[in-house]
């Protein structure tokens, strides 16, 4: 027999046989992830400092709605956060109470040891130095461990920025789900990671393959949606193309997220994830998002009020097509062993 040399990294395909099929029984789901961090000026450059912890409040409303709703939301959490006596009793309890589950997401400007250069290419805490990534992460995981009794098992890294050692790093550091994966992007450009010809489906991933990947979901829509990836990196290099395609409803690239995406072309991204046999559908936004004024969705009252119109929409939309929400035990549990797979020699 001879092992195959992949290790297991985010930023390279899965191997065929690190594929995961969740249990028939689970059928078809979502699940949603908040990405749970500070308030700052996403126009200005990044900075350890200027950062506030203040939509408490916007956040409370927001898990009333989604407890109401029976969705189990997974508040991946970064360090100023967690630093936050009020924002940590609070999601404290909503966990306690089996309302939410809490993770883990990494900023590294503002994550102890602050060893690194505060810059764009920096931001991306994959792409630090090996020991100072694990440090970050350490740091993050033993002030959780402190704040809410256990060490977290999903992670998402803040910017969705994994490198060639986070797989193996989270691994190490016990944890059991990463959804930082962001499918069909590239954010190379900006010093970051490239996950374009990555899949929609759960894998293994990391060395000794024990860390479930759930990449966040996005497909293509429109009547050309059948070109896929390569159509739409095509029109991408075009420049002008792109856009002119998406207008005249060809392609486009939709994430499922309320944050920029109109609900006409979520609901066009649901069927699609459907269609092409995603079982698992990944939703996100920033907490943030929750509040007046810390993020460019929600400027107004009138911007907040139809963000929960979406969510009403985009909730009725996933019941007639009989896809229930999924909490983080239940998709774990639904997810068989792997199967050792090997090549005769």
């Amino acid at each position: 027999m001879m092992a195959s040399s992949h290790d297991g990294n985010l930023l390279l395909p899965p191997l065929e046989q690190d594929r995961i099929i969740p249990d028939p029984a689970f059928g078809t789901r979502f699940m949603l992830f908040v990405d749970t961090e500070e308030e700052f000026d996403w126009n200005a450059p990044f900075s350890r400092t200027g950062h506030g912890v203040t939509a408490i409040a916007g956040m409370a409303r927001g898990q009333a709605y989604f407890a109401a709703a029976g969705v189990k939301p997974v508040y991946v959490t970064d360090y100023p956060v967690v630093e936050s006596d009020a924002a940590a009793g609070m999601m404290g309890q909503w966990q306690a109470d089996g309302a939410a589950d809490i993770g883990a997401h990494l900023h590294p400007w503002v994550n102890p040891p602050h060893l690194e250069e505060v810059t764009t290419a920096n931001s991306y805490v994959g792409f630090l130095p090996e020991a100072i990534e694990r440090a970050k992460l350490e740091a993050l995981c033993s002030r959780m461990e402190a704040r809410f009794g256990s060490r977290p098992i999903a992670y998402r890294a803040g910017r969705y920025g994994v490198g060639p050692n986070s797989a193996r790093l989270l691994e190490e550091a016990g944890f059991q789900l990463d959804s930082s994966v962001r499918s069909r992007f590239d954010y190379s450009g900006q010093h970051g990671p490239d996950f374009h010809g990555l899949p929609q489906h759960p894998y293994w991933a990391g060395p000794s393959r024990s860390l479930v990947e759930l990449p966040l979901s996005t497909a293509f829509v429109g009547l050309a949606r059948g070109g896929g990836e390569p159509l739409y990196r095509a029109a991408q290099r075009v420049g002008p193309l792109a856009g002119a395609l998406s207008r005249a409803r060809l392609i486009s690239r939709v994430p499922l997220t309320p944050e920029g995406v109109p609900v006409r072309d979520a609901i066009a991204a649901i069927d699609a994830l459907i269609e092409d046999g995603v079982r698992v559908l990944n939703f996100s936004f920033h907490s943030p998002t929750l509040e007046l004024g810390h993020t460019p969705y929600v400027r107004s009252e009138a911007d907040r009020t139809a963000f929960y119109q979406w969510w009403d929409a985009v909730l009725a939309h996933l019941a007639r097509r009989g896809v229930m929400p999924s909490s983080l035990n239940q998709l774990l549990a639904a997810i068989p062993a792997r199967a050792e797979a090997c090549k005769a020699a």
